[in-house]
């Protein structure tokens, strides 16, 4: 991930840039004396050699300027942000954030009140590191004006100017710092950074459970987690955010049983090992982080009786998944083997872990019909007769021949009849 010399000073050999969206929305607004580039991430990627996910442009056009050339060429235009300088553009279905240069006249936490201009020095000066401060022309040339290269080049995150400044600006830079740090630093984070984010602290507080999640998540899958976690604990920020209690031996073995696997990092599963024991540690996080329904019953699940998963034979494990689900299954066991401690590289784990690959759980096949042709009237009785029989063929080890089934269906029936005295 070094950058090396020749990406310092051009990027003209990126396909992205040079042809298709990205090109066209460079093209419009780069005329009748306006200038646009490609800002933030997208630049630090390429020069990474990272994937470039979504692309942010500035220009010194404004708002209404931006809009009017959009609209004039058909381009589907949205007013995002328009008040603070933003909007969207959509070119071959995929979206474009362009932003006026600005800047900060004061600033209230997030809020700021910002002016239009068009120094581009004063532009990347307000953004938040060194890293995402570079700009990129259409001809690829990359323009520094903060040590974001050299940054790059060291894999070192530093705010731009004085770091309380920047975090009194946004405290969600406290998290952000340490997320960037893990995804695109090396070695300790920047000393005089984690100081200023330290006296921070409180600012946390009054951030948004929805703007804490978002940074969270991409906290948990960045490469380096493990380590930036540590130290976000040791500055005593992690507890602030979770409410908790972290785990990060877990969590590091979580990342390990993930790679070992061939399994996408997870931010559910990892932030499992990091922080829920219990199903009430799942609830408390997912308030504090306002997690989806999705993301909750995941996290639930896993915090359900993990614990009793571990010595499991084949047997018992298969009639794990068939109540679980595969997924849940999966990684109920995986924060399972997490906590595993000393027992964590036994064999077993992998055998368990990896069952649904090579087994699926067939279907109940005994129906309702089955009963009724039996005598059984609908109603209650039926369906405890269903479970009842259900349980007994999962005790059985999924038979598919009839024989068996007609015998699990009698036996239900009596055993039925036995405990109601029918």
């Amino acid at each position: 991930m070094n950058v090396n010399s020749s990406a310092q000073q051009s990027l003209a050999d990126a396909a992205w840039l040079t042809a298709g969206p990205v090109a066209r929305v460079l093209s419009l607004l780069n005329a009748h004396g306006e200038e646009a580039r490609v800002v933030g991430g997208a630049v630090r990627n390429a020069l990474l050699g990272l994937p470039v996910g979504e692309i942010d442009i500035a220009t010194t056009a404004h708002p209404d300027e931006v809009v009017r050339r959009a609209r004039a060429v058909h381009i589907k235009c949205v007013p995002t942000g328009i008040d603070h300088g933003t909007v969207t553009l959509v070119v071959g279905g995929q979206p474009f954030e362009v932003t006026t240069l600005r800047e900060d006249v004061e600033t209230f936490g997030r809020k700021a009140k910002v002016a239009f201009g068009r120094d581009w020095v004063r532009d990347a000066q307000r953004r938040d590191f060194t890293v995402n401060g570079l700009s990129l022309s259409a001809d690829g040339a990359v323009h520094d004006h903060v040590g974001g290269l050299a940054d790059i080049e060291a894999r070192r995150v530093r705010f731009i100017g004085d770091p309380a400044q920047r975090i009194a600006e946004d405290y969600l830079r406290v998290l952000r710092f340490f997320r960037i740090h893990a995804a695109y630093g090396s070695g300790l984070p920047d000393r005089a950074a984690g100081l200023a984010c330290i006296a921070a602290r409180d600012g946390l507080a009054l951030l948004s459970a929805e703007r804490l999640r978002m940074e969270m998540l991409k906290l948990m899958v960045a490469p380096g987690a493990a380590d930036a976690l540590v130290t976000l604990d040791d500055c005593g920020l992690l507890m602030r955010i979770t409410g908790g209690v972290a785990y990060h031996g877990p969590f590091a073995r979580m990342v390990a049983i993930e790679q070992a696997l061939d399994l996408a990092a997870d931010p559910m599963r990892r932030l499992a090992a990091l922080s829920v024991a219990v199903t009430e540690d799942a609830k408390r996080l997912s308030q504090r982080l306002r997690l989806s329904n999705a993301e909750a019953k995941q996290l639930d699940s896993m915090g359900h009786r993990w614990w009793r998963l571990g010595n499991m034979d084949e047997e018992v494990a298969r009639r794990r998944i068939y109540r679980l689900g595969a997924e849940r299954y999966r990684d109920r066991i995986m924060l399972a083997w997490a906590r595993a401690g000393r027992g964590y590289d036994g064999p077993s784990w992998r055998e368990l872990a990896t069952l649904p690959q090579r087994w699926s759980a067939p279907v109940f096949p005994l129906k309702a019909a089955d009963f009724l042709a039996r005598g059984l009237k609908e109603g209650p009785a039926l369906g405890h007769v269903l479970t009842l029989a259900e349980d007994a063929w999962l005790a059985a080890g999924f038979p598919l021949a009839r024989a068996a089934l007609d015998a699990i269906a009698d036996q239900a029936i009596a055993r039925f009849r036995h405990d109601h005295r029918l």
